[in-house]
């Protein structure tokens, strides 16, 4: 399992948090991402590689994974996980006292495995797992802001309960420092396509802010994404059409500029390829609710 890719989550909602559940059929290659991840295995057990080391995550059981983490999934009959992913951009760090820790400094210097936790930070955080998960899924009023509460709380807790880490090994190895290195200049690119989506982007422009030729930046991001610049960049202002589309009611010249589009044919015949339905059909779902 050396082979490892960046996943780039599709958050649907405006923070960056989702949910997800899996079933023990569900098998997930190595990868990793800058997103947060915890598990929580709440039926059966669930079987998972951490970077080089393979864990059994017990029913009830919870682990995380820092960003840039490399983690897998492998098959694990009779067992359901719930999957929460989140940015730690979510969180305000000018709240932090001079000498706190920073958010990345606690989950990558803090114990992952619930197992080595104290019981009470585990049922606490048990308990905000299943709120998270209900009101992501069922997105009562002011979700969004009891998400936030929760992922706030969980945080707190962790903070000030969070064992440090038990180092396998004291240094890292060649390939986890590449593989870190790989996710930062991917960073960078997300980071250049979230301010200047709405502007024109060449693959000139884009492989300029991590120092590569136009030929090496295609590769790369090819090999680390298992996609082209070209279809993540129309992916990423399709999906700022479909937020822009169900909460605004203007114009599509207006939707298809505010995303990044040159034209209002080539958003229309991008946006249905992608979603398999016109922006105007897609738009009308959110009216008829």
């Amino acid at each position: 399992m050396s082979s490892r890719y960046v996943e780039i989550p599709e958050f649907k909602h405006p923070i960056k948090f989702r949910t997800l559940l899996n079933d023990g059929l569900t098998v997930v290659y190595p990868h990793f991402h800058k997103e947060i991840e915890i598990i929580y295995a709440v039926h059966g057990s669930v079987r998972i590689g951490v970077n080089n080391e393979r864990v059994d995550l017990l029913e009830g059981e919870i682990i995380f994974f820092a960003s840039g983490e490399s983690h897998y999934f492998l098959a694990s009959p009779d067992s359901e996980r719930l999957v929460y992913q989140f940015d730690l951009q979510l969180f305000d760090e000018a709240i932090l006292r001079e000498n706190e820790e920073t958010l990345m400094q606690l989950f990558e210097l803090g114990e992952p495995h619930s197992r080595n936790w104290p019981k009470t930070l585990t049922d606490q955080t048990r308990e905000l797992l299943l709120a998270l998960y209900t009101y992501d899924q069922d997105r009562p009023t002011g979700a969004n802001y009891l998400i936030m509460a929760k992922l706030y709380q969980m945080i707190g807790n962790f903070y000030k309960e969070l064992p440090n880490r038990v180092l396998l090994t004291e240094s890292l190895d060649f390939s986890t420092i590449q593989y870190k290195d790989t996710l930062e200049r991917l960073n960078q690119v997300f980071e250049y396509i979230e301010t200047s989506y709405q502007e024109t982007i060449t693959i000139e422009d884009i492989a300029k802010v991590v120092g590569f030729s136009p030929y090496y930046f295609t590769r790369f991001f090819k090999k680390n994404t298992g996609q082209t610049f070209g279809k993540f960049l129309s992916e990423y202002r399709v999906n700022q059409a479909k937020f822009i589309l169900a909460n605004e009611n203007i114009p599509m010249a207006e939707v298809a500029e505010k995303a990044g589009f040159s034209s209002v044919k080539t958003f229309h015949h991008v946006f249905k390829d992608a979603v398999g339905q016109s922006p105007l059909q897609y738009q009308k779902t959110f009216s008829l609710n």
